[in-house]
């Protein structure tokens, strides 16, 4: 039967439910389907999971397979259609895509960014003593870092709050906070 067309072969199955043609047919066409899927895949297992797909496809569509076509061509078509869907569905993005310089950003997503309860502690207590700090500074100083940090006003923001120029406003605010860090360090040497 090797000697047959593609297209005898088909209508012996068809007309006959010849299942020695539907083998050399198969026969005829899985190592050409499987190198052709592979060659898109780069995989041998899915290769071999797809090249299945296609003859089960193939297998039950027969009956609508156009005899006037060639059957090479329709078992490719096929054969190219799975390749696309299975490639659809795969889209994998690799887990190094989400590489940054400052990480991993998809693990960084991932992680529970809200402070444990040592943390929370730690935020509390230092809070209080830059409340303290800030209680001893100055009112020139005590006022533009408190504008900075907790309304988050740029050094021109704030030099438009307290009427004065933008050189002056930075000034303060680095002379603030190194007395802020000397009163920080200070109070924290005497109950250390």
């Amino acid at each position: 039967m090797n000697r047959l067309s593609d297209e005898q072969l088909v209508k012996r199955y068809l007309k006959n439910k010849d299942e020695k043609a539907l083998e050399d047919l198969i026969k005829r066409y899985l190592p050409l389907i499987y190198g052709f899927v592979r060659r898109y895949t780069g995989d041998e297992d899915n290769a071999s999971d797809i090249t299945q797909e296609v003859f089960v496809k193939a297998w039950r569509n027969l009956k609508r397979f156009d005899r006037s076509k060639s059957f090479r061509t329709w078992i490719f078509t096929i054969a190219k259609r799975t390749v696309i869907d299975w490639l659809r569905k795969k889209r994998v993005v690799p887990f190094s895509a989400f590489e940054t310089e400052e990480g991993n950003a998809f693990l960084e997503s991932l992680a529970d960014k809200s402070p444990s309860l040592i943390e929370q502690l730690s935020i509390k207590e230092n809070s209080k003593a830059l409340a303290f700090a800030l209680a001893q500074m100055p009112p020139h100083y005590n006022s533009v870092i408190r504008l900075r940090l907790d309304d988050n006003l740029s050094f021109r923001e704030i030099a438009g709050r307290v009427k004065e120029p933008v050189n002056t406003v930075k000034s303060r605010y680095h002379r603030g906070a190194a007395l802020l860090k000397d009163i920080i360090l200070k109070k924290s040497s005497k109950t250390g």
